[in-house]
């Protein structure tokens, strides 16, 4: 028999939290009656850990989901060890190929406590700082040629059609990118400024450099052999060091 009560509780603690996570964030309650939803949630979970355990003798019977409008999710679902709270763990993209999770160490889940504002603190500084990073690694492996950006840094690469791309890490330096001209691919969750009017091209890069900055995050431009970027954006640097490789893959 479904426990309603406990549905509620889920549905509120999880509206509660979106609301106190960084960025805009909006939940959405699944009951068990979402059955082909929840099981292609539970497929998408990236998760080797604590929550990959718990899946594995407690199939999903509700969840709800968590979205950012740059395409990141965060699941909360039921824990079964007698404990109040519940589990939260990561999200993986869609339509992106396994090979692309190859070597980016998995952003595993935990449990959170009864209290959802004390939980969005750890949330915050913890799984979302792994989550972004990995997501952005993922992406990168999924799209050849683009260099994966970290959370203080955005990294810039020119695209043999005169266009250019990021993977940025969060919603800070996703909202900048989109204001200034960047479109994000839904498959990939790479985002291109097209060089179509280099001029517009120009402006944009020239733009985003002082504004990113602002948020304490940095910028760099990686060139193609031949080409030059324009003066005023900030010069190239070395590429990010990757994420630690782990000797765990996300296997579906």
């Amino acid at each position: 028999m479904h426990d309603y009560e406990r549905s509620e509780r889920l549905a509120s603690y999880t509206d509660i939290l979106a609301g106190e996570l960084p960025g805009t964030w909006t939940s959405s309650y699944h009951p068990p009656e979402d059955k082909d939803y929840l099981a292609e949630l539970t497929d998408r979970i990236w998760d080797l850990d604590l929550v990959a355990e718990s899946l594995a003798e407690h199939p999903l019977h509700q969840a709800a989901v968590l979205s950012r409008p740059d395409g990141a999710q965060l699941v909360v679902l039921d824990r079964h060890d007698g404990r109040d709270g519940f589990l939260v763990a990561a999200i993986g993209p869609r339509a992106l190929p396994d090979e692309a999770y190859r070597g980016v160490r998995d952003p595993n889940g935990f449990a959170l406590t009864d209290d959802p504002f004390l939980s969005a603190e750890t949330v915050s500084g913890d799984l979302l700082v792994r989550y972004d990073t990995a997501l952005a690694q993922v992406r990168h492996n999924a799209i050849g040629g683009v260099q994966p950006s970290q959370p203080d840094r955005v990294v810039l690469t020119w695209q043999p059609d005169g266009s250019v791309a990021t993977a940025p890490v969060g919603a800070a330096a996703t909202a900048v990118l989109v204001a200034n001209g960047f479109v994000q691919d839904q498959q990939t969750g790479i985002h291109h400024l097209s060089g179509d009017d280099s001029w517009a091209q120009a402006q944009a890069l020239r733009s985003i450099g002082p504004q990113l900055e602002a948020l304490g995050i940095g910028t760099g431009l990686q060139h193609p052999s031949g080409r030059t970027a324009p003066k005023a954006t900030t010069p190239a640097a070395q590429p990010p060091s990757p994420a630690a490789r782990s000797a765990a893959s996300r296997t579906r």
